[in-house]
């Protein structure tokens, strides 16, 4: 049997399944006839590519001012966003810890010694009522204490001075340094209790011996930060100035005592605590004249005045941590505004 030829009508649907057929395979991948279609295609994609890079080559300058500029707008919300979390976080921290310290004083009061033995760690409102409430206690512990901050202010001022002096000198050649910077490190490492004798009998036991053991307590971390400070200058800003032909006093006052200033305030705030130490140890070994915090300290402990003794303990504690307080605050007013140690 013939088979019957195909009509002209029959033409396009016989070439259009051929080119269904060939399009997608059996396997769903385009098979090769579909590739000259791929391959016209392609010229369009490369020339509206070719064109892409006269477009893109203004492309980073105006994406990198537009986040330069969104950076600008969005930075200070973001700060603020952060310090207004920051606000709670940094005001109950303190209160939390203060209120665990006041929990642990009362279950050593309460839990680890006896009623007879109690005396030895009174619990905290005993203290506030006996030695805090009751202003006969508290008055001559306030007159100490004014005594004591003048006794560790001026011992942190000559300490100052000095270590400032000090460092000043040995950053000006090596060989001075060497030569004088063991000498601060054995201030150091002298035990204060061992050369007390010394100090009362060059300078007598009352007011001015306190102040020298300030100075001796005091003295190292002023040398040893500021020091450091100084000898930390950026290599660059020295080559500036030697370009310049700046003279030596004008790059210790223009460029290095600046760098140097948050060093300097480190110094003082670590040398404040000690200073308001070496004025408590002082008390108790000079105790000729007005009698100090670290006398009544003492006295109290001799006659067994355990909330004397405690509340004394607590106003000297605080009264070191109001002076350390007031350094950081003098920190950041001088160099929180181009240093992070200010910003701390």
């Amino acid at each position: 049997m013939n088979t019957p030829a195909a009509t002209p009508a029959d033409a396009p649907t016989a070439h259009a399944t051929t080119a269904a057929s060939v399009t997608v395979g059996p396997s769903g991948e385009p098979s090769a006839a579909s590739e000259p279609a791929v391959t016209a295609s392609e010229p369009a994609v490369t020339s509206s590519s070719a064109a892409a890079p006269a477009h893109e080559a203004k492309t980073p300058a105006h994406q990198s001012d537009a986040a330069a500029g969104a950076t600008v707008e969005t930075f200070p919300a973001v700060e603020a966003s952060v310090r207004t979390r920051r606000g709670p976080v940094a005001l109950l921290a303190p209160i939390g810890s203060l209120a665990v310290a006041i929990g642990l004083w009362y279950a050593v009061s309460y839990l680890l010694l006896a009623p007879a033995r109690r005396f030895l760690v009174p619990p905290p409102h005993q203290v506030l009522q006996v030695a805090v409430l009751d202003w006969t206690h508290l008055q001559p512990m306030l007159q100490a204490l004014a005594l004591t901050a003048q006794v560790a202010l001026a011992g942190l001022a000559i300490a100052a001075v000095l270590g400032i002096t000090g460092a000043v000198v040995m950053s000006r050649a090596r060989w001075l340094e060497r030569s004088l910077y063991p000498y601060a490190v054995i201030l150091q490492t002298v035990p204060i209790l061992a050369i007390v004798p010394l100090i009362g009998l060059w300078f007598g036991f009352g007011f001015t011996s306190r102040v020298v053991v300030c100075v001796l307590i005091a003295l190292f971390p002023m040398i040893a930060n500021t020091l450091f400070g100084l000898q930390s200058v950026d290599r660059a800003h020295h080559d500036l100035f030697t370009l310049q032909k700046a003279s030596h006093w004008a790059r210790l006052r223009k460029l290095e005592l600046p760098a140097a200033l948050p060093a300097i305030f480190t110094g003082l705030r670590t040398s404040s605590g000690l200073s308001v130490i070496g004025a408590i140890v002082g008390d108790m070994f000079f105790k000729q004249g007005a009698p100090g915090i670290g006398t009544l300290l003492d006295v109290y402990r001799s006659r067994l005045q355990s909330e004397d003794l405690f509340a004394a303990i607590i106003l000297a504690s605080l009264f070191g941590v109001a002076v350390f307080a007031l350094f950081t605050l003098l920190s950041r007013l001088a160099v929180g505004s181009w240093h992070a140690s200010g910003r701390s």
